[in-house]
């Protein structure tokens, strides 16, 4: 049971929909998590163009960003938790047991997501640009399911709007985080249209989600901070991200020139008409191989019966050459 005292609301929740066999069974926070994914794709798909971005180049890179954030995820929090995996490493396979950061998965997806970039001649700044609403959307939806798991709440409060779950009365956080997502979704909205340089919009997302993460992570129970000693190691990397992103945004809006949004899709072009011509090319190739290798046989048989002719001594104008 999940109330809202303050407001009068209850709500009986249990953490599986169904169960398949006494081991296997399907859970409200993997299809939360999945329904978010796919609304971030969706949307991002809808707004590629305007980042001068192609649906299959996102797709493409989905495919290598996806695993590689999952792996980040978890890696992460291993890193932080190395005592708890010390004595069965096997252990950190087992993702379905908790323990997935998303600093760690935005970091994972974002190096695959950058090199995905550089192999394909794309801007990673664009890319991320797109990839920053995504993100937003995907935390905003995510963080239910951290409510119907009735975790990663807050401190104790008597604020109207307060949690009740096992015995307390606290913030509900995940409210909290979901909100500031959307929030910061409609201000990078309505800040697109005023973009100067692929990647601002990422840096603005990385800015805006440090200082909500840092100020909320304040707030978190305890058990569920990600400590390092006596740091809370996410309202850390939350501060410093956001002033690095701040500072960053100062640099490049007042002491860089930018080329045009799109200037950079000349050269994917290219690269896009070269990766055809070599892929027609080793077709062509492919294809000519088995009558080069006729004609081959062919002339060496020519060749032998050339020879075959002249090893009586003789040269071509019929004298004897073997004195």
């Amino acid at each position: 049971m999940i109330g809202f005292p303050g407001i009068g609301l209850e709500f009986q929740r249990s953490p599986e929909i169904f169960r398949f066999t006494d081991r296997y069974a399907l859970y409200w926070y993997g299809l939360i998590i999945v329904a978010g994914v796919f609304l971030a794709i969706f949307y991002c798909l809808r707004q590629a163009k305007q980042f001068g971005l192609k649906q299959d180049e996102l797709v493409d890179m989905l495919l290598f960003a996806i695993p590689a954030g999952i792996v980040g995820s978890r890696l992460y929090f291993v890193a932080f938790n190395w005592e708890e995996f010390r004595g069965e490493p096997l252990s950190i396979l087992y993702t379905w047991q908790g323990g997935m950061t998303i600093h760690g998965a935005i970091l994972g997806a974002a190096a695959a997501a950058g090199l995905f970039c550089w192999v394909r001649h794309i801007n990673a700044g664009a890319m991320f640009d797109v990839g920053a609403m995504g993100l937003l959307i995907g935390q905003a939806v995510g963080r239910w399911g951290n409510f119907v798991n009735g975790e990663v709440y807050g401190k104790p409060t008597d604020l109207p709007w307060r949690m009740a779950v096992r015995g307390q009365e606290v913030h509900p956080l995940f409210l909290y985080e979901s909100l500031w997502n959307i929030l910061g979704l409609v201000l990078l909205r309505l800040l697109m249209k005023k973009r100067k340089y692929n990647g601002q919009m990422f840096t603005l997302y990385i800015a805006w989600y440090g200082l909500g993460r840092g100020l909320m992570e304040g707030m978190r129970a305890p058990a569920f901070n990600l400590m390092a000693g006596s740091w809370m190691v996410s309202q850390a990397v939350a501060a410093v991200s956001c002033v690095a992103a701040l500072a960053l945004l100062f640099y490049m809006t007042l002491f860089r020139k930018h080329p045009p949004l799109l200037a950079w899709t000349a050269e994917r072009d290219e690269y896009e008409v070269y990766r055809k011509e070599r892929r027609q090319g080793a077709a062509a190739t492919e294809e000519a191989l088995p009558g080069e290798g006729n004609e081959t046989e062919g002339g060496a048989d020519e060749g032998e019966e050339t020879g075959n002719g002249d090893t009586d001594g003789r040269d071509s104008d019929g004298e004897d050459d073997s004195g």
